[in-house]
């Protein structure tokens, strides 16, 4: 088995960054090939963009969609985005290691995102969801948060965690992946005094262990639920019946004012 682990964070030594070494320490007692691509420290760059476009299908007007399209069918997408893509091909396993900045991924992050899922390679409008290129594959976001467990609840002061996860983990989804229960280690901030420091010393190592345990365990977890191609009308809506996965959905919750 083969495991890709993209990394989003500037500092190696970071939380992020260690949990990442936990990463492929474990994968690889547990018989994975793993490979990490760091984003920051490859300076990869995620605006996507003209430049990336040397042979253009429109030069009057970029559109990244039809660009990354064009790029596709005429075998010209840029070495750095093609040799990513050859690297999820080769992967059975992806990680997205990053923090929550301002409750979302960081850029580069994004980034990577907009310009790695390439249109008319990785995904098109038949090939999605549980007909996309990464089907049978599986996917897992592994996160960090500065705050405590308990704020980022349901009814806590950052919101639901599980909310600004979803549209990466839904991202995965969409182009085929089996998405993981995601890994969350919270609280990896804290006042740099020498008693809150012995502490979060202790708390760190505890987090790794139980990200050990959560990889030791990936396949006996159950995975996230998404809906399925086949569950759309012709229109984009729900078929009558069907039940929603969709963390955004009103079908999910009462509709709050404007």
């Amino acid at each position: 088995m083969n495991a890709l682990i993209v990394l989003a964070n500037p500092e190696p030594h970071s939380f992020n960054g260690r949990l990442n070494s936990v990463a492929v320490e474990t994968l690889k007692s547990l018989g994975y090939r793993t490979e990490v691509c760091d984003l920051y420290a490859e300076e990869f760059d995620p605006v996507e963009g003209p430049r990336h476009f040397p042979s253009r299908a429109r030069v009057d007007r970029f559109n990244a969609m039809a660009e990354q399209q064009f790029a596709a069918t005429h075998s010209a997408v840029s070495p750095d985005v093609r040799a990513m893509v050859d690297k999820l091909d080769w992967a059975q396993l992806l990680i997205l290691q990053f923090p929550m900045w301002w409750y979302s991924v960081p850029a580069i992050l994004k980034g990577w995102l907009d310009r790695v899922l390439v249109y008319g390679s990785v995904y098109t409008t038949e090939m999605r969801y549980d007909k996309g290129r990464f089907a049978g594959r599986r996917a897992m976001l592994s996160v960090t948060c500065g705050g405590p467990q308990d704020s980022y609840a349901e009814d806590g002061r950052n919101g639901d965690v599980h909310l600004f996860a979803w549209p990466t983990n839904y991202t995965l989804a969409y182009i085929g992946y089996t998405v993981l229960q995601p890994f969350a280690a919270f609280g990896v901030m804290a006042p740099p005094t020498p008693a809150h420091v012995a502490k979060l010393s202790a708390h760190l190592e505890a987090c790794e262990e139980r990200y050990r345990q959560h990889l030791r365990t990936l396949d006996s977890r159950a995975a996230l639920q998404f809906n399925k191609w086949g569950d759309w009308d012709p229109t984009g809506r729900l078929k009558p019946d069907v039940k929603i996965h969709n963390a955004f959905s009103r079908a999910n919750a009462a509709p709050q004012p404007l």
